[in-house]
């Protein structure tokens, strides 16, 4: 008999296969006993009860089912969830942390890619590159366009930044390699000591908007920052900023930004949407002015192994006695993944 924990990888077919190939599954068999049976998308088949008695250890990532109760039940020998994706919030329930069950994230590793995604959109937003990518292809060789935009270039910045989230900090700290940049920080649970460390200044929401060239959002998503940027908001904006959004789209008032990119007075690149996708006949697919992504700022493709590695990492911390690097606390849960 193994001496070796028992453990099961939880998660979505093509979410297995991008995230752990066979150097990811070569590492994980060193540490653990996968069985026969290494890999499910569902906990609910009777003939893994078996397994599922047995298991101490769930390698989980996105299509893993909740963890409620009766699910729980099944797996009493459970101890530790190591999550290879970002928020755990989608999964565990008060079942889960009344156990004492041990979880991670990949939420650190995640924050990467969006904070890169982010940075480079910034950076195109200073030379208004997107919209006049658009209005290249209404003018073509008539240029006389590029002065609609408003001024170009990336010296001398404002960059507003609401969150300072792992992913907003991050964001902080790239837009340091701008000339000359200002970068505002408006969240009211940052230290304003570690939102200066990080290159920024902490600052309200109201002294931030009027004067930033670019506004990107990484708060989280909360009932209380539900539609926090709205009619308002968006008005406050100086004339040719652009908004960014890579958190979620429940953050933005789709109706207030509808109206206020209809007017052509500011930009918006929006990665996530309120409701995503967004539906055809929305006007915001039409306007020259506004850029939508399929939600591809954060992990895709072989970024996912990043979060697997984290979770390998944190695994090998685990069976070492060692203190962990992405444990979640469950009392944070309301303000971070």
């Amino acid at each position: 008999m193994s001496l070796k924990p028992q453990a099961m990888l939880v998660m979505n077919s093509g979410t297995f296969a991008d995230q752990f190939d066979s150097t990811r599954l070569e590492r994980l068999a060193e540490l653990v006993d996968l069985g026969n049976e290494p890999w499910t998308d569902c906990l609910d088949n009777p003939e893994l009860y078996g397994r599922l008695e047995e298991v101490e250890i769930l390698l989980t990532s996105w299509g893993v089912p909740r963890l409620n109760a009766e699910r729980l039940e099944r797996m009493p020998k459970l101890r530790a969830i190591f999550h290879c994706a970002g928020t755990v919030r989608s999964f565990v329930s008060e079942a889960l942390w009344d156990r004492g069950i041990t979880v991670t994230n990949g939420a650190d590793a995640n924050a990467i890619p969006v904070a890169e995604f982010t940075f480079a959109s910034i950076v195109l937003a200073g030379k208004k590159a997107h919209v006049l990518a658009n209005d290249a292809r209404t003018f073509r060789e008539n240029w006389s366009y590029i002065s609609e935009r408003g001024e170009l270039g990336n010296i001398g910045r404002v960059v507003g930044v609401i969150g300072f989230s792992r992913i907003g900090r991050r964001v902080v700290q790239l837009v340091q390699q701008l000339q000359d940049v200002t970068c505002l920080v408006c969240d009211p649970h940052a230290s304003p000591l570690e939102v200066a460390a990080a290159g920024g200044r902490l600052v309200t929401l109201e002294e931030l908007l009027p004067v930033s060239d670019v506004v990107t959002i990484h708060a989280p998503a909360l009932p209380e920052t539900r539609n926090m940027i709205s009619t308002q908001e968006l008005q406050a904006m100086k004339d040719h900023a652009t908004l960014i959004n890579t958190a979620r789209g429940s953050l933005v008032d789709t109706a207030a930004l509808e109206k206020e990119c209809a007017t052509g007075r500011i930009t918006a690149l929006l990665d996530v949407t309120e409701p995503e996708p967004l539906p055809a006949d929305s006007t915001l697919y039409d306007l020259p002015n506004v850029i939508i992504t399929p939600h591809i700022a954060g992990s895709l493709g072989t970024e996912t192994r990043r979060m697997s590695d984290a979770a390998l990492d944190d695994l090998e911390r685990y069976l070492a006695g060692k203190d962990l690097l992405a444990q979640v606390v469950h009392e944070d849960l309301g303000l971070s993944a």
